[in-house]
């Protein structure tokens, strides 16, 4: 089949534009990154006389770093539209957010839906697969304190000892608010044939667009972070809170990402931008913790019945383009999220303007990066 000169010109276009913007994210990789770990490393002092205040400016500039990334998909056109309940009214409340795993624009997804929330971007925790450790991204997860998990059976109780004592270590001592996981463990397409035969085998339902979740991190979470009077009777009498400034974890936020077509975005599309202007459609569910059941059999009924429900609004969107209307309701509002183009812009005139005074500092003092991350942050 002949291709025509203005097909090719389109081709020659988007592989121009594609290598472009990589040019682009791989300078905003290079100066953003090393301007935030010098920034936090000239901000030591603070953190020893005011590890409140340090920690506030890192969770400005972990803000910041995550917009950046947004950006990449803003410009692209990859926007995003919000349906269900409305996140901002608990905003400034400890929440842990349960959402479906399709594709790596998963996260850019969110970072991008979640500027727009309050403070909630730059007190999140993320929980996530242990291989984005290695990634460039990754020592700004470990200094934010985010916690990487290491897959498969074998490393799992491991696994959960381990996140229990980060969660115990650095989530209130850091204020952080919301915490977000992903309970499938994996890609769907990677874990929909297993999780497929599991639920024949344990007379589970057939499960197309979601698998079924695993419940270990979701539990650990709840019995560290919910504070002891929630979900049902007191601790004790005479028993304190640790943290008494915090209400502990109040809610679990349920959100279903779906792509048009059901095919998601991944992080190459994402910065490459080859892909027509895409719209990603995030429902959100609300639940009280107090709601959620803490022995752990109801606990996975209950979960397993969150994921069924996203089988049911994934399987509504992809036959009619919508979610579906809240029970009771006859129509299903939805939200367009927007970010503003001029702060974006500032935010990525502030990195390159930091690149600079980056490069030139750590030649001068010759800091050893890998020896004061070690020191002073969590492996």
């Amino acid at each position: 089949m002949a291709v025509t000169l203005e097909q090719a010109q389109r081709v020659g276009y988007v592989c121009l534009k594609a290598l472009l913007r990589f040019a682009f994210m791989v300078a905003n990789n290079l100066v953003a990154i090393p301007s935030y770990v010098l920034y936090l490393i000239m901000l030591q002092p603070l953190r020893v006389l005011d590890s409140q205040s340090f920690w506030y400016i890192e969770g400005v500039l972990f803000k910041w770093l995550l917009a950046m990334v947004a950006s990449w998909g803003w410009w692209a056109g990859y926007t995003v539209v919000e349906w269900g309940d409305d996140v901002n009214a608990v905003s400034e409340d400890e929440a842990m957010v349960l959402v479906n795993h399709q594709a790596t624009g998963d996260v850019c997804t969110l970072m991008m839906c979640l500027q727009d929330k309050g403070t909630v971007v730059r007190q999140m925790m993320w929980l996530m697969d242990h291989i984005f450790k290695y990634t460039n991204f990754g020592i700004v997860s470990l200094i934010h304190g985010d916690f990487f998990i290491r897959q498969g059976r074998a490393h799992r109780d491991q696994q959960l000892v381990l996140l229990k004592e980060h969660l115990e270590k650095y989530y209130r001592s850091r204020n952080r608010k919301w915490i977000v996981l992903f309970p499938e463990g994996g890609f769907l397409r990677k874990r929909r044939e297993t999780s497929q035969a599991f639920a024949k085998k344990n007379n589970l339902p057939f499960l197309k667009h979601v698998t079924l979740p695993r419940l270990g991190a979701t539990q650990v979470i709840l019995e560290t972070l919910v504070a002891p009077q929630e979900n049902g009777t007191p601790a004790g009498g005479d028993a304190v809170i640790k943290e008494s400034k915090s209400k502990g974890l109040q809610w679990v936020i349920d959100a279903t990402i779906a792509y048009p077509k059901g095919e998601p975005l991944d992080i190459q599309t994402w910065i490459l931008g080859y892909r027509q202007p895409t719209v990603t459609h995030v429902h959100y569910r609300v639940f009280p913790v107090k709601d959620v059941p803490a022995e752990p059999e109801a606990l996975t009924h209950w979960l397993y019945q969150r994921f069924i429900e996203k089988e049911d609004l994934l399987t509504h969107f992809y036959e009619t383009g919508a979610f579906p209307p809240p029970q009771g309701q006859t129509k299903a509002i939805s939200r367009e999220m927007t970010l503003s183009n001029l702060w974006l812009v500032g935010v990525q005139s502030f990195a390159f303007l930091s690149g600079g005074m980056a490069t030139s500092t750590w030649r001068e003092t010759g800091l050893s990066l890998e020896l004061l991350i070690l020191q002073n942050y969590p492996a």
